[in-house]
C-alpha cells in the first residue's frame, strides 16, 4: 500500500531519498534500488507499507540463540531489499515480481495476531525490514505500548539517523554481515562501514546483538578475512554470537554448497575469540556452555526442544559468570 516516506528531500522534480546508504536519486514515477520507494509527483512515498506474509517461528529461526531462548515469535515480512545478493535465499519477496500472497495488515492488527498467536515478541525479517522502515516503526510503537518484543532481522544497510530513530523501539537484532571488505560488499551491492556502524550503535544502546554470517564460495571465503571479522567483534564485545552458515545454490549463484570443512575450519578461529559460535544451518545439536566453566546453559535438540540452565539474570548457575542472555 502506498503511503509517504520518511527521510527523503525534494531535489528538483527527483527526490533524494536518504533512509540508507544508497542515497537513490528517484526520477518522477521512478522507484529507488529496493523497488518499494517511489516518486510521485516530487514526493516520495513507501508501496510496501502495510503489505505482509506472516508466520509464527521458534525464536532460534532467526536465529537469535541467547533472546529469549526456547520461545515462540511472530514474523513478518514484505518485499523489497537495499542489497542484491545473487545467492539470496528470499529472491521471491527480496526481488519481487509480484505482491501476490500478501495480505494488508495494519500495526494494530500485528499486535492482535501477537496476543492471539501467544507470542511474546515479533520479528521482522524474511526480507530486508529497514526498506520496511515507516510499517516497522508505527508497528512496533504499538507491540513497545503492549509490552511485546521487537526484533530486527537484517542485513544492517541503513543510514544512521533513520536507524537511531528506530532503535529505542528495538529490543534484538541479528545482522546479516556478509564479509569484512568493500570487496565483499561490492558483490552484493554495497559497502561494509555502514553495516559495521549499525552493529556498534545497537551494541552501545543495549540492544541484544547476534551475528550471521553465511559462507559464499566465491564472495567471502578468504580465511584471512573471515579473521579480521571476528577480531573486530571481539573488539565490539566477545559476547555477541556469531552463528557461521553453509551456503547452498539458489537464485543466481550456483557454486557447489559450502565444504563442511570451510564451516568446521571457521568456527575453530571464531571459537579462539568469541565466546560463542555457531554452526548456524548444519544438522547437529547447538548447545550453549558457560565461556568460564562450561557448565551446560541451553540445551537444543534436532526437533527444536529447549532447555534452559540458567539464572534469572542470565549468568552461569554454577560460577555465576555474566552471559547476556535474555530469559524468556
Amino acid at each position: 500500500m502506498e503511503s509517504p516516506a520518511l527521510f527523503w528531500m525534494a531535489a528538483g522534480e527527483e527526490v533524494r531519498c536518504l533512509l540508507c546508504p544508497r542515497e537513490c536519486l528517484i526520477r518522477p514515477g521512478d522507484v529507488g534500488a529496493c523497488g518499494v520507494r517511489k516518486n510521485v509527483a516530487g514526493n516520495l512515498f513507501s508501496l510496501n507499507y502495510g503489505l505482509a506474509c506472516v508466520a509464527v517461528d521458534p525464536i532460534e529461526k532467526k536465529p537469535l540463540f541467547h533472546w529469549k531462548p526456547g520461545s515462540r515469535i511472530l514474523s513478518l515480512g514484505t518485499v523489497g531489499c537495499n542489497l542484491f545478493c545473487p545467492y539470496c535465499q528470499n529472491y521471491h519477496l527480496s526481488r519481487f515480481e509480484t505482491v501476490a500472497g500478501l495480505s494488508e495488515i495494519t500495526p494494530e492488527e500485528v499486535l492482535r495476531l501477537s496476543r492471539e498467536r501467544g507470542t511474546p515478541s515479533v520479528a521482522f525479517t524474511y526480507n530486508e525490514p529497514t526498506v520496511w522502515y515507516e510499517f516497522v516503526q508505527d508497528a512496533s510503537q504499538v507491540l513497545k505500548k503492549a509490552g511485546k518484543g521487537v526484533v530486527l532481522v537484517t542485513n544492517g544497510y541503513i543510514s544512521k539517523k533513520p536507524l537511531e530513530d528506530l532503535i529505542p523501539q528495538v529490543d534484538a537484532m541479528n545482522v546479516d554481515l556478509k564479509g569484512f571488505s568493500d570487496r565483499s560488499y561490492a558483490r552484493v551491492g554495497g559497502t561494509l562501514d555502514p553495516v559495521l556502524r549499525t552493529i556498534r550503535i545497537a551494541v552501545e544502546r543495549s540492544v541484544h546483538m547476534e551475528i550471521t554470517h553465511l559462507v559464499v564460495p566465491g564472495v567471502n571465503d578468504s580465511l584471512e578475512e573471515f579473521e579480521k571479522m571476528v577480531l573486530w567483534i571481539a573488539g565490539v564485545s566477545k559476547r555477541i554470537p556469531l552463528h557461521i552458515s553453509r551456503y547452498f545454490p539458489a537464485y543466481h549463484w550456483d557454486r557447489p554448497p559450502t565444504a563442511l570443512s570451510d564451516i568446521e575450519a571457521r568456527e575453530e578461529i571464531a571459537s579462539r575469540a568469541l565466546d560463542h559460535v555457531y554452526a548456524g544451518n548444519l544438522p547437529r545439536r547447538e548447545n550453549t556452555f558457560c565461556p568460564a566453566c562450561g557448565t551446560l546453559l541451553i540445551e537444543r535438540d534436532r526437533s527444536g526442544r529447549v532447555k534452559t540452565h540458567f539464572t534469572d539474570n542470565g549468568a552461569c548457575p554454577r560460577c555465576n559468570t555474566s552471559t547476556g542472555i535474555v530469559k524468556s
